[in-house]
This record gives structure tokens, C-alpha cells and sequence, in this order.
């Protein structure tokens, strides 16, 4: 951290990073999306052509989800994208979800779940090894 620039320093200001923002401060406090939640694997397609500047409130970093997500991705790689919390990308999502410039493709619910009497065989056979 520099120390010869005049004026208070604050210990949330990084010279080689810039001002780091904590997270919560993108969602405005909120930490639930505003729709139902976004499975991890998820895919966000952006809306073709998208009108960003009807939507002046919107952060930089809901600019570049919908940037990000014009070819489909997986919300997990748009966190990884932005170096941001999953949850935190989930409520942006939301956001972007809620004005209509993104759809979300959820992962089909699996109907089928194996009986419990084979799991426990599974894990009793996995244990006699």
C-alpha cells in the first residue's frame, strides 16, 4: 500500500487492486435471487440484443453477466467468470432474470432415485474392499 499520496488512507483501499468492494454491497444487502434459485449447472443465455440502456441501475457486473452469458453458460462458470460468490451471482441472476434480459435453463429433476437398500449394499460392498 502506497503511503506517500496525501489525504486519509482506508484499509479497504488496495493501490495494486483498487477499492475493494465487499460483495454484499452489489446485492444491496439481499442474499436470496429474486426469482426461485439457479441450480449451479444451470445455463444463463442472455436475450439477443439486450437494451442495457434502458436499465441505468444496473451494476457493471450485471452488464458483463449479460455479456458472459450471450453464448450459455453455467451459472457456476459465470461466478468463476467474474470472481465472485455463487450466491452473490445468484442474486444478480435474479435481477436479470426479473427484467427480462436473461432465461435460465434449469437441469431436468431426477425422477428416479435408487432404493436405499441398494445404496447400502453399494456402501457395504465398497467397505469389504
Amino acid at each position: 500500500m502506497r503511503t506517500d499520496l496525501p489525504g486519509p488512507r482506508h484499509e479497504w483501499l488496495d493501490d495494486d487492486a483498487g477499492p475493494v468492494v465487499r460483495p454484499y454491497t452489489l446485492t444491496g444487502g439481499r442474499v436470496h435471487p429474486s426469482s426461485d434459485g439457479f441450480d449451479l449447472v444451470a445455463y444463463v443465455t442472455a436475450k439477443p440484443d439486450p437494451d442495457l440502456a434502458a436499465y441505468p441501475e444496473l451494476h457493471p457486473e450485471h452488464r458483463l453477466l449479460v455479456e458472459l452469458a450471450g453464448r450459455g453458460t453455467p451459472v457456476v462458470e459465470l461466478a468463476a467468470d467474474l470472481d465472485l460468490a455463487v450466491g452473490v451471482v445468484r442474486v444478480l441472476l435474479g435481477d436479470l432474470l426479473s427484467r427480462g434480459l436473461v432465461a435460465v435453463h434449469q437441469p431436468p429433476r431426477a425422477t428416479y432415485l435408487p432404493d436405499n437398500d441398494i445404496l447400502k449394499a453399494v456402501v457395504d460392498g465398497l467397505r469389504a474392499l
